[in-house]
């Protein structure tokens, strides 16, 4: 059983081919790992094991005939709870929302489901997606598979703990800031942010994205053939692209790649965060790249000005709550949008602007090169019942410097593990590319794959 949750989802497709694994056998094994540690893991929301086990039936039956549905066919996986399935509550992550059977499948859903996909489950988040942790109102607090005293990260924190947990080998995730990247560095998980529009999203919003969340560059990749599949629901989506998603063949030498160690404005680097990605810079090196330096382009202003934006959209949201729920929003988050109360229009303006001026400086600073190295957080995972590494609402974006300008410029960006620190957290190494390179990204990804020390185990 516990060598069924380690096979990754290319190596399962290889095998249902052959005939020498059922989707049958892989569920029932992913459900008994659940069974054993979801109790102190806290990652799932609606968890259905009947559900899956009758979806890996139908596709035992497809491929048995030879006609499986598509790349993720009989492969269990977990879908983030904002991402909406049909006839499940979409809570948000907090008590204050309404619970109300979702009328359809969101883009990610239904792709899925067309793809033959075994749907397990939903994942937590915190509060409507704001903290880097899996600290929510609504939710039991989710515990990070490599430490239980330590947060998986967020806000997709039950994707990044059921992933490390060995939940099934895929696994999506969404990302405003970080959300994907933060929780995968956190989990030592491969955590793709695609270009802004590349996966469609309903509701649509600016700078929020879909994506995989997995083991491997090659499973997330895999999964990219499923996602990026057109929705007519998402009006900013990108227009219908085929893209190589499983060709990840890539030669290093010669490629111009920067090397980011401080992103201006929030938390500082930690010396064993810091030495872990330049030792990743080195390798990347020694297979014949040139690394280069980049210098920081994220201020103050812009970070203080997004916050204020982010708050008081907030505001507006909230205050359309009925009192009673209202006031059961997690208190972090209640102070954090009180913050925001009682701002100018020229104030909310000036904060909306910081997303031109960062998309601006982002696309300057990187264009230059064919990947941009960097942290993917400055810090190691902090306790499991904080909100974000400062605990402070006043001071919430402080770990996000490396990794929020790619969700305003809309560049495609990954975190993969690079390194451990002493207390044997991984640590994420993000590689970032320029606007609608995301197949380019997924391969300078693979090659650092290959080129790193030998993983240690995922947690037991």
């Amino acid at each position: 059983m516990a060598e069924l949750t380690s096979l990754t989802a290319t190596e399962l497709i290889t095998e249902y081919r052959a005939g020498t694994l059922s989707p049958v056998e892989v569920t029932e094994a992913v459900l008994a790992r659940i069974d054993a540690v979801e109790g102190t893991l806290h990652a799932l929301y609606a968890y259905d094991p009947d559900a899956a086990r009758r979806a890996a039936r139908e596709s035992e039956r497809r491929w048995l005939a030879g006609q499986p549905a598509g790349p993720v066919d009989g492969i269990p996986l977990t879908l983030k709870e904002n991402i909406a399935t049909r006839g499940t509550p979409v809570p948000l992550g907090t008590a204050a929302t309404e619970l109300a059977p979702a009328g359809a499948d969101a883009p990610a859903a239904a792709r899925v489901r067309e793809s033959g996909g075994v749907l397990l489950a939903k994942t937590t988040m915190p509060d409507y997606g704001m903290l880097t942790s899996g600290l929510s109102s609504f939710h039991t607090a989710t515990r990070n598979p490599w430490d239980h005293a330590r947060t998986p990260g967020g806000s997709s924190a039950g994707a990044g703990a059921a992933a490390a947990a060995g939940y099934g080998p895929l696994h999506v995730g969404t990302d405003i800031g970080g959300s994907i990247r933060l929780p995968a560095g956190w989990c030592g998980l491969v955590g793709f942010k695609p270009s802004f529009g590349r996966v469609p999203v309903f509701p649509p919003y600016p700078g929020r994205v879909a994506g995989p969340m997995t083991r491997t560059v090659a499973d997330s990749a895999l999964f990219m053939e499923v996602l990026a599949r057109p929705d007519p629901r998402d009006h900013l989506s990108l227009p219908p692209q085929e893209l190589a998603w499983r060709d990840l063949a890539l030669d290093l030498s010669g490629l111009r790649v920067g090397l980011q160690l401080d992103a201006g404005v929030g938390l500082p680097v930690e010396p064993e965060v810091l030495a872990a990605v330049t030792e990743a810079a080195r390798l990347v090196e020694a297979a014949g790249a040139n690394v280069e330096e980049v210098g920081p382009f994220l201020t103050r202003p812009m970070l203080d000005g997004l916050d204020r934006f982010w708050r008081t959209r907030f505001v507006v949201d909230t205050e359309a709550l009925p009192v009673e729920r209202r006031e059961r929003t997690l208190p972090y988050i209640a102070d954090w949008v009180a913050g925001g109360a009682g701002l100018s229009g020229e104030d909310v303006y000036r904060g909306f602007s910081q997303i031109d001026a960062i998309t601006v400086a982002a696309v300057a600073a990187t264009e230059p090169y064919d990947i941009v190295l960097s942290p993917t957080c400055p810090v190691s995972a902090p306790p499991y019942d904080w909100a974000s590494p400062t605990n402070d609402p006043a001071r919430p974006f402080e770990h996000i410097g490396f990794t929020v300008p790619y969700n305003m410029s809309g560049q495609p960006a990954v975190s993969v593990n690079c390194g451990y620190t002493s207390q044997r957290q991984p640590i994420g190494l993000q590689l970032s590319g320029r606007r609608f390179a995301d197949v380019h990204v997924l391969r300078a990804a693979a090659a650092f794959e290959r080129l790193r020390p030998a993983q240690r185990a995922w947690p037991g």
